[in-house]
């Protein structure tokens, strides 16, 4: 008999299976000029409610929001963990900058290559990249591919922001979108400089899961499998949406698949905490 207590008792003693707490994601690219209006890649309200239920959704406990022109765009959204980007564009008002940044209202500056048809390295953005190292907080670049014809995508190639990082190593830099479709240029300036960086939103757009699988490997995953393993440094790539234009949750599903499991936590949360210096809870 004393058998099957001995065998009674070690089941009962058998330590539960672990059950991993859920993956707390922070968006390091996403957009608030909400105007109610259904964005055309997702058809969803580009509202603050729908921004807030996506997020909810989809495990997403924070992000970093770009203003498009100043505080075009800007709300006041500590509360969901969100906060924002001072946008650059055409005219370059460093006071309102400088302002911004003094206050804290706004954790980063975005300069929006291709939109304005300016280089990262010419001269007119110099005193915007001593104010950034003025404050600490990183530069985001808009690289890559451009949402309207008006743009000029020479404007907006990765490759430039080297020579940026070189003159200014002081001053952290992010490139959007991992310069998209020039993935192989931005991950070489980001191995190569220490104070550059990388997100990877918008690689498609819309809801991936009404995609092609196939086509979501070709164009999203390996790519960005790629780009992770050719820079080699998990802290240097963060997990982005672009939302309004992507659907969250199922982007984050597909991300994760270009990204080793024990890498997920720096990608889809650390780095961008450490980059943006975002509240922890």
């Amino acid at each position: 008999m004393w058998i099957f207590a001995f065998l009674a008792s070690t089941a009962l003693a058998a330590p539960a299976s672990v059950v991993e707490p859920p993956l707390e994601v922070i968006d390091a690219h996403l957009h608030t000029r909400f105007d109610g209006w259904p964005d055309k890649d997702t058809e969803k309200d580009y509202s603050q409610e729908q921004l807030e239920k996506e997020m909810k959704a989809a495990g997403v406990v924070g992000g970093v929001a770009l203003t498009y022109e100043y505080d075009d765009g800007y709300h006041d959204l500590s509360r969901i963990g969100v906060f924002h980007c001072i946008g650059v564009r055409e005219k370059i008002e460093l006071e309102k900058i400088e302002e911004g940044l003094n206050s804290e209202r706004f954790r980063c500056v975005k300069i929006y290559l291709g939109y304005s048809h300016r280089f990262a390295y010419d001269p007119a953005y110099k005193p915007v990249y001593k104010l950034a190292e003025k404050y600490g907080v990183p530069v985001v670049f808009h690289t890559g591919d451009t949402y309207y014809r008006t743009a000029k995508v020479k404007y907006a190639d990765p490759l430039t922001i080297d020579e940026v990082a070189v003159d200014h190593p002081g001053v952290k830099f992010v490139i959007a979108h991992c310069g998209n479709p020039w993935i192989e240029s931005a991950a070489e300036v980001a191995a190569k400089n220490a104070n550059v960086y990388l997100d990877g939103s918008a690689f498609l757009l819309g809801n991936l899961d009404k995609l092609d699988r196939a086509d979501v490997d070709e164009y999203m995953v390996r790519p960005l499998k790629w780009v992770f393993n050719y820079v080699g440094d998990p802290t240097k790539l963060m997990y982005g949406s672009d939302w309004p234009h992507v659907d969250m949750r199922s982007n984050i599903k597909a991300f994760k698949r270009a990204i080793p499991k024990k890498h997920w936590k720096a990608v889809f949360h650390d780095n961008a905490v450490r980059l943006f210096k975002l509240p922890q809870k």
